[in-house]
């Protein structure tokens, strides 16, 4: 029943928004990570998103006018993948530190904190739309079922 559906796809989006939140969270806390067990500074990782199970548009066109309806069985949003950021990385000059190459520099991770907030504030407002439209699939049923009192 595709009005059951719409639950699957709210839940699919809050949890590739959580995971969004996770990254940008795991940013934020390695900002100053100069060195990783991989070697070197850490790397800024971003989230990768890819629907699933929906139609394209030109096929939700083709049954709408054929009467066959939309179809959103097993339809909604995945994370397909966490990527490094290929960015270049910063270089200070900082002598003192411990991670200072042969002239002084610091190589720094390829973090911005105000990409990464705005990259949270994005997510958590998605999270919330989806719970939103979650609440509003859960009070048109509860109204269905009301009727059929």
């Amino acid at each position: 029943m595709a009005f059951l559906s719409s639950f699957d796809i709210s839940a699919s989006g809050m949890s590739a928004q959580r995971i969004r939140m996770d990254v940008a969270a795991e940013n934020i806390a390695n900002i100053d990570t100069t060195r990783t067990e991989a070697g070197g500074a850490y790397r800024r990782k971003d989230v990768l998103f890819e629907s699933y199970g929906s139609e394209s548009f030109s096929q939700a066109l083709r049954n709408a006018s054929e009467g066959k309806g939309f179809s959103s069985r097993n339809a909604g949003v995945r994370v397909s993948g966490i990527i490094e950021d290929t960015r270049e990385m910063k270089r200070v000059y900082n002598p003192g530190h411990p991670d200072a190459d042969g002239e002084g520099f610091v190589t720094l991770p390829n973090v911005d904190l105000l990409k990464e907030t705005v990259d949270s504030m994005s997510a958590t407002r998605s999270y919330e739309a989806n719970v939103t439209a979650l609440n509003a699939m859960k009070l048109m049923a509860q109204k269905a079922l009301d009727i059929g009192k």
